[in-house]
C-alpha cells in the first residue's frame, strides 16, 4: 500500500502524507564492503506523519522548503534528491516545488527523511504520469537511503539486505504507541559506528525467534542491536524506557537508531492516558510526546 493522498487540488499538484516507521526488531548482521551494513528488521509504519505538498513547475529546477527552519533544502535534503533522480530517470523537463510540513522528530529514527523522500518518488510517478512500477520504484529508493524502499511499500515488512528486500507481513494487529522523542537529533552513521559488531554476531542471528502479538511474549521478541551503543552515550532513554514500562506499557524500545523510544500499548484508552500523564511529567522540557498507532497491517 503506497502513501494515500490527500488532495489533488489540480492536475499539476497533490498532497501526500509521508508516514513514519517504527522497527519492532533491528538485528545488524555484519559490514558491508561498501560502507552499509546488512540488516534484518521488522519495519512498521505509523500513523505520525509528514504531509508533502508537491507541484509541477516550469523553471526546471526542485525547489524545497519546509516549515522546519533549520532543516536543509538543498542536495543534502533526500526529498530533494528524489525529486532530481525521478526526473532524471524520466526525462522529463518540468521542474517541481515541493513544500514540507514536518511533524516526524529528526534525527529520531523514525525514518522521516526516507519517508519524505518516497513519498516524493512516489507523488511524481503519479504528477509526471511516468507510470513506474513498484519495481522501479524501489530501484530508485535504493539509491537514496536503506530505509526509502520500505516506504515504497508502505506495509510492515521484514526487511533484509540493506532493508532494500522486503517481505510483506501479513495479518499484524493494531497497536498503539506512546513514542517519546526527548530532543536529541541521533546520526544513523554515528549510531552503527558505535555498534559492536562482535557482541551482535551471535547464533540467535541464525534463527529470529516466532513473533507473537502475546502481551507476555513480546517483550522478550522486541530488539535493536543498536540501543546499548546510544544508551550508553544518552541514558537518559533508559529512564525513558523504564518509565514507559511502570506506566503500563506492554515493552518499549529505542526505534532504529535514535533518539525515540516507544511504548507499545494494546488499547487506545491506555495508551491515551500514558501520553497525557508524560506530557504533565515532561512540561517545561524540550520532549516531544505522540500518541500514534501502527498502519498498513
Amino acid at each position: 500500500m503506497s502513501a494515500p493522498l490527500l488532495r489533488n487540488a489540480r492536475s499539476s499538484s497533490l498532497v501526500i502524507k509521508s508516514p513514519a516507521k517504527v522497527n519492532l526488531r533491528l538485528e545488524v548482521l555484519g559490514r558491508r564492503p561498501d560502507g552499509y551494513h546488512d540488516i534484518r528488521s521488522i519495519m512498521v509504519p505509523i500513523s505520525l506523519s509528514d504531509a508533502l505538498h508537491i507541484a509541477l513547475t516550469n523553471d526546471k529546477r526542485v525547489q524545497v522548503s519546509c516549515n522546519q527552519a533549520d532543516l536543509p533544502v538543498d542536495d543534502r535534503n533526500l526529498a530533494y534528491r528524489a525529486g532530481l533522480l525521478i526526473l532524471q530517470a524520466t526525462g522529463k523537463r518540468e521542474g517541481v516545488q515541493i513544500r514540507i510540513r514536518k511533524r516526524i522528530p529528526t534525527g529520531a529514527g523514525l525514518g522521516g527523511g526516507s519517508s519524505n523522500a518516497a513519498s516524493t518518488l512516489l507523488g511524481l510517478n503519479r504528477l509526471l504520469e511516468a507510470r513506474l512500477t513498484r519495481g522501479d520504484l524501489i530501484e530508485m529508493a535504493v539509491k537514496l537511503g536503506a530505509d526509502v524502499p520500505f516506504f515504497i511499500v508502505g506495509r510492515p515488512a521484514l526487511a533484509t539486505g540493506i532493508g532494500e528486500r522486503l517481505e510483506p507481513l501479513a495479518g499484524l494487529p493494531r497497536f498503539w504507541l506512546v513514542l517519546v522523542y526527548p530532543g536529541i537529533s541521533v546520526s544513523s552513521r554515528w549510531a552503527y559506528e558505535r555498534l559492536n559488531l562482535w557482541l551482535t554476531n551471535s547464533l540467535d542471528h541464525i534463527n529470529m525467534p516466532p513473533f507473537s502479538w502475546d502481551i507476555s511474549n513480546l517483550r522478550r521478541f522486541l530488539r535493536n542491536d543498536l540501543e546499548t551503543g546510544v544508551i550508553e552515550k544518552y541514558p537518559i532513554l533508559r529512564w525513558i524506557k523504564r518509565r514507559l514500562l511502570d506506566l503500563g506499557a506492554a515493552a518499549c524500545l529505542m526505534s532504529g537508531s535514535g533518539s525515540a523510544v516507544y511504548g507499545v500499548f494494546s488499547a487506545r484508552e491506555g495508551a491515551r492516558q500514558v501520553c497525557e500523564q508524560l506530557k504533565k511529567e515532561f512540561r517545561g522540557r524540550d520532549w516531544e510526546v505522540f500518541l500514534t498507532r501502527s498502519v498498513g497491517s
